[in-house]
């Protein structure tokens, strides 16, 4: 396929005008229609992107055959109906985080896109900024060697959302981004969430999520809506190499340390850590060379690519599904003090594209 593929944004709300103006900026996609149910903020949106269509109505949207596809940038809530009425018309889908509201009905979604036969992507933004492709490319080589833990700080004085925690919020990025890097993605058993609503809110303002990993590893996240200090970064400790990726330094957003912890054990037969010799590994610092580009219009075409190739997208709607596992299962432990609880529902096979 060589011509462009046509798409309708549905939600022209705060991320509707980011995915409008980068589709019709695109080589691959021809900026078809805007859709939401205020005409009047379609409108304007529509003005900014050089004019499109806009409508009211989901139904016309669905119904016109010219349609390839449709990016859904609705509330979390009106995912699920509006993602599945798309699938049943023959529309391919791009949803932005969360998948859904539930990790049953984002199952559901998955399902009725893997009987048709059409691409269903989430909208993991993150994962195709330059600095996170590159931290990928690096655990895929090894260069970190084995993955010991994942740290991750995403913290700000942000807006306390209506309908949603920060865990729901703001985890939605650190764990899209460790199932895309992560050689088994977000390969856990269980999770434990802590949170904290100082100021009576009625939702957890501040959130802390520990998982173990089945390697071994262990992944911990931190989010917050009341810091003064805005905070996104996330190290990766590996037993060749550390990398630190921190998204607020647009100088060197990634370095990679040459620094750990070598433990070489006296006796082989026995293994016994505790008669291990300890030596600090102290080598280079090194900031590997990003390239620059908007983070969003690398998903369009990505997008654009699985639907023409036929093949899941990198952050496939199995991707969105194991991310609303784990975050059902933080809910769950939340509301148990932090006990941990069973992930219950996800997705482990990982389509690798290059």
């Amino acid at each position: 396929m060589s011509s462009r593929l046509n798409v309708a944004v549905v939600g022209a709300g705060y991320w509707g005008p980011n995915l409008a103006r980068n589709f019709r900026a695109s080589v691959d996609w021809n900026l078809a229609a805007i859709c939401d149910l205020d005409i009047e903020r379609a409108r304007r949106v529509s003005d900014s992107v050089g004019g499109v269509h806009v409508t009211p109505d989901l139904g016309e949207v669905l119904a016109d055959t010219a349609i390839d596809a449709v990016a859904v940038a609705t509330p979390a809530r009106t995912h699920h109906p509006i993602v599945l009425a798309a699938l049943e018309a023959g529309k391919n889908v791009l949803v932005e985080k969360p998948l859904a509201d539930s990790a049953a009905l984002g199952a559901e979604m998955v399902a009725s896109a893997r009987e048709r036969g059409l691409v269903l992507m989430a909208d993991h933004t993150y994962c195709y900024t330059p600095a996170v492709l590159k931290i990928r490319e690096l655990v895929e080589q090894g260069f970190l060697g084995d993955i010991l833990f994942v740290d991750s700080v995403r913290i700000n004085l942000g807006l306390i959302q209506p309908d949603v925690d920060v865990l729901w919020d703001l985890a939605p990025h650190d764990l899209s981004i460790m199932d895309f890097v992560l050689p088994a993605g977000l390969d856990a058993d269980a999770v434990a969430a802590h949170g904290a609503d100082p100021l009576g809110t009625g939702k957890a303002c501040i959130g802390y999520l520990t998982m173990p990993l089945r390697n071994g590893a262990i992944a911990h996240v931190h989010v917050n809506w009341l810091s003064p200090t805005k905070i996104r970064q996330m190290v990766i400790g590996g037993t060749r190499r550390t990398l630190v990726w921190d998204d607020l330094n647009p100088q060197q957003r990634l370095s990679v340390y040459d620094r750990g912890v070598d433990l070489q054990l006296q006796s082989k037969a026995t293994a016994d850590a505790r008669a291990a010799n300890v030596s600090y590994r102290l080598g280079d610092t090194w900031a590997p060379a990003l390239p620059e580009g908007e983070a969003l219009a690398s998903v369009a075409a990505e997008f654009a690519g699985a639907i023409r190739d036929k093949r899941p997208a990198r952050t496939s709607g199995e991707a969105g599904l194991r991310v609303l596992a784990v975050l059902e299962a933080a809910t769950a432990s939340l509301a148990e003090g932090g006990a941990p609880i069973r992930i219950a529902v996800r997705d482990r096979e990982r389509t690798l594209v290059p």
